[in-house]
């Protein structure tokens, strides 16, 4: 009987040890067959995780995102213990105790297979999931399951637990174009990891299964169902108490996209960026992890934005209401459901709500926004909107709120600083405004137009435009290079210009259509007179006014090589003007825009660091070896800017590679910004004194019909270039000049921008002469002279007649000139 029963149980024990080794033969067999299709050790050491392109302003902060793989790559250090705890609670509860299979879990999926005869996936665990989705294909097969598990134990070989679970954590995909954990949080909730809150964190750690259907934009209540079941699971594992787990259950569930937590507002700059890093390095710009540090500065940025929006819609308020942005029909007794289907075809454009007007009183109305709700408009919020006339004026004033508005129209609101509200429409004109910093180039801010979103075309850069008056002052920096001065006489008085460059005869007139006769240059460019410019240009001839203001950057094909070009008729963008009155801002040296500073790969290396040149009025170039034995700097690193500067004797030495060129003598640009600082003081640009500083210096420009208003203004920290116009180009209507239309903008900017920034006193060149002349006739004036004034010349440039004893050179120490009547500055 014994003998009989070990009978059987030596054949199970030797069935058993049967099927062990050749399940084990079978492994080792499928292993040799298979391994030449497994990913290199090298290869799952490395896996690239696609993270999209940042930009970032100089001071760090977000600007845009590019990529179609929206990814925020995390640090197992980084990520919250209760994410971890969510996700393997839902996922894979005993990651840390396995080697990666979990062979009872795999068991009881073949079981399931077998009785269902299906090819269902089951009894992956995380590692397995992650060799699944980085490595294989979505086919369902017993290979692949093979390669599946081969790969999972590599995988495990390969890296610790920590390493794979923050790869899986940054690697799979959780819906809508979201890839990791980072972008997930960002995606479906604008926050960051480490601000979500329990339920936020359940609800993501749901995704993991099925990311198209279970996240919440795509179905809400599947997501809210995976939530509760994350939950389950986290309290029954104790990672979570009793009382989280009830509030977290009961939380409303969030369904809908959020974007990148973008902080400045510079879309214009972030395409640039994008366009030059595609072309830098291809599509793999988008997807390699770059991070741009670009050279705006967030604080102008905003301010920037502001003023170019600000000035165009008290531009567009002063020519009319042109009516409702659409209308409605809205149903008797509609409430928010139907004001809101009623807004679902308009957009925020350059910041403005569209609204749908639901009841209208005498003198004011109320009004429906979806992210105001119920908003009040009073009196003073619509009163402006006035007929517009077809020659640019507008019609009566306004009687009561039924004159313009009627429940159903859709239009455009703005909240005050005051906080009330007030209707307005989107703009048809546009503008750009571009501001550098003049020492080496780098754009501190930029804007190419009211909405990014409705319209990409970036006029800052793209678009070339007539200047107007406000090129004149290229022309008479050439003029005083070749012996004018500010006192030199021109005639302004009518003149018919034969030239066949021409087409025949030109009359050119000044705005004013009236003629002040024999004038100074430096009220000639105060009072922007044109005819005095078409007499400068015609004394120095076309072909060297035009090769001297080239130095100033402009293209060569940009410039008319005819007498028209003392009126701006060249065709220039806002950048380009900006980047030439820089040349008057720094001291006289041409110094080139750019807008990259940095950019930095995804191991945190530094790719690439703009090397700008620099404009330094007291830096000496050294050629041979220098004062008390210094050695050459020639050969030295290039300085990444000034403060890297050497300095011997009191004079600074900067090496000949960093140092940008000098274009204009020390002494014309000095003349030319003292005399536009004339231009704000007492001319055309008048209205900037409110800003309350000794320091600004700027010109105007209006071209012809208006159809192109313009300021460039700057002090020798910041330029800045404000342009107004049509896209289709047409008259911006009466009245609408650059003074009135351009310098508002400019003055906002910079009422923003310098403050707290302390005015620049500027030090005299040597070589320049101060002096006494009479204002009628720019000679030196004769002792006694009651209406004489003082004007400023270069040396061997005075005015006829000058006598030795009234004019000083500005260098000179003796303490009895100091004291004279001609005291210099």
């Amino acid at each position: 009987m014994r003998r009989y029963l070990k009978s059987p149980l030596r054949l199970i024990l030797a069935g058993l040890l049967g099927v062990t080794g050749a399940g084990v033969l079978g492994l080792l067999g499928a292993y040799q067959y298979l391994r030449p299709s497994l990913p290199d050790v090298s290869t799952i050491k490395d896996i690239r995780l696609q993270v999209p392109l940042r930009v970032f302003s100089r001071d760090g902060r977000l600007i845009a995102q590019f990529g179609e793989q929206r990814r925020i790559p995390l640090s197992f250090e980084d990520i919250p213990g209760q994410m971890i705890n969510a996700v393997l609670a839902a996922e894979d509860d005993r990651f840390f105790q396995h080697g990666g299979v979990d062979y009872p879990g795999l068991l009881r999926a073949v079981v399931r297979h077998l009785l269902s005869g299906n090819k269902a996936e089951g009894g992956s665990t995380i590692t397995m999931q992650l060799a699944r989705g980085v490595f294989l294909s979505p086919e369902k097969s017993y290979r692949r399951k093979m390669v599946e598990i081969f790969t999972t134990l590599r995988i495990e070989q390969e890296l610790t637990k920590q390493e794979i679970l923050a790869l899986y954590l940054n690697k799979s995909f959780l819906g809508q174009r979201a890839y990791g954990i980072g972008a997930a949080a960002e995606v479906y909730f604008g926050k960051t990891v480490e601000q979500l809150s329990l339920p936020e964190i359940a609800l993501i750690a749901g995704t993991f299964r099925l990311p198209s259907r279970d996240n919440p934009v795509a179905n809400a209540e599947l997501a809210r169902q995976r939530r509760a079941y994350v939950l389950r699971r986290m309290r029954e594992k104790e990672f979570i108490t009793q009382q989280e787990y009830d509030a977290a259950l009961n939380s409303p569930v969030e369904s809908k996209l959020h974007g990148p937590a973008v902080e400045v507002e510079a879309p214009y700059i972030a395409e640039m960026v994008r366009a030059d890093l595609f072309n830098r390095l291809g599509p793999e710009a988008y997807t390699a992890g770059y991070e741009v540090i670009t050279t705006v500065d967030s604080r102008l940025q905003h301010a920037a934005v502001k003023a170019l929006r600000g000035a165009l819609l008290d531009y567009d308020q002063r020519h009319g209401y042109r009516g409702p942005a659409g209308r409605a029909t809205l149903p008797s007794g509609a409430r928010e459901k139907e004001w809101s289907q009623a807004l679902e075809e308009y957009a925020v454009r350059g910041g403005l709500e569209p609204a749908v007007v639901i009841a209208t009183e005498d003198k004011s109305a109320v009004a429906y926004s979806r992210n105001a709700g119920r908003i009040n408009l009073g009196w003073n919020g619509i009163s402006w909107a006035r007929n517009p006339l077809p020659d640019g004026s507008v019609g009566p004033q306004l009687q009561r709120a039924g004159d313009v508005l009627a429940v159903g129209d859709i239009i455009y609101i703005a909240q005050e600083v005051s906080g009330n509200w007030r209707m307005v429409q989107v703009p048809e004109a546009q503008g750009a405004f571009v501001a550098l910093d003049p020492q080496d180039g780098g754009i501190a801010a930029l804007t190419g137009g009211f909405d990014y979103f409705a319209s990409n075309y970036n006029r800052a850069v793209q678009a070339k435009r007539q200047p107007g008056s406000s090129f004149k002052p290229f022309l008479y920096s050439a003029a005083l290079d070749q012996g004018f001065t500010p006192a030199s006489i021109v005639n302004d008085a009518p003149l018919v210009i034969e030239d066949a460059m021409l087409e025949g005869s030109w009359r050119p007139q000044n705005n004013t259509r009236e003629f002040r006769g024999p004038m100074r240059l430096r009220e000639a460019l105060v009072r922007s007179r044109n005819l005095v410019s078409i007499r400068v240009m015609n004394s120095l001839g076309p072909a060297y006014a035009t090769q001297f203001i080239e130095r100033f950057g402009f293209p060569e094909n940009s410039l008319p090589r005819n007498l028209s070009l003392a009126l701006g008729t060249a065709q220039v963008s806002p950048l380009e003007m900006a980047s030439a009155y820089a040349v008057f801002a720094n001291g006289g040296f041409r110094v080139e825009p750019y807008f990259i500073q940095r950019i930095v790969a995804a191991d945190g290396k530094v790719e690439y660091e703009a090397q700008p040149k620099f404009a330094c009025v007291d830096c000496v170039q050294p050629n041979t070896e220098t004062e008390g034995g210094a050695t050459n700097l020639l050969d030295a690193p290039i300085s990444a800017n000034v403060t890297d500067e050497t300095r011997w004797g009191g004079r600074t030495y900067l090496q000949e590679k960093a140092l940008a060129p000098q274009v204009i003598s020390p002494q014309n640009n000095y003349l030319m910004t003292d005399m536009m600082m004339d231009v704000v003081k007492r001319g055309t640009a008048v209205r900037a004194l409110q800003l309350k500083r000794s320091d600004l210096a700027g010109k105007t420009g209006t071209t012809n019909d208006r159809r192109d208003a313009w300021f460039c203004g700057y002090n020798s920290a910041l330029v800045g270039t404000a342009w107004v116009g049509f896209d289709q180009e047409r008259s911006l209507g009466p009245g609408e000049e650059g003074s009135r239309t351009a310098l508002p903008m400019w003055i906002y900017f910079m009422s923003e921008a310098l403050k707290g920034v302390p005015e620049q006193r500027r030090t005299p060149p040597p070589g320049l002469v101060s002096m006494r002349i009479s204002a009628d006739s720019g000679l030196a004036a004769r002792p006694g002279d009651p209406d004489a004034i003082f004007e400023t010349f270069m040396a061997g440039h005075l005015p006829p007649q000058a006598e030795v004893d009234t004019a000083l050179p500005t260098g000179d120490s003796d303490e009895e000139n100091k004291e004279s009547d001609d005291s210099l500055f």
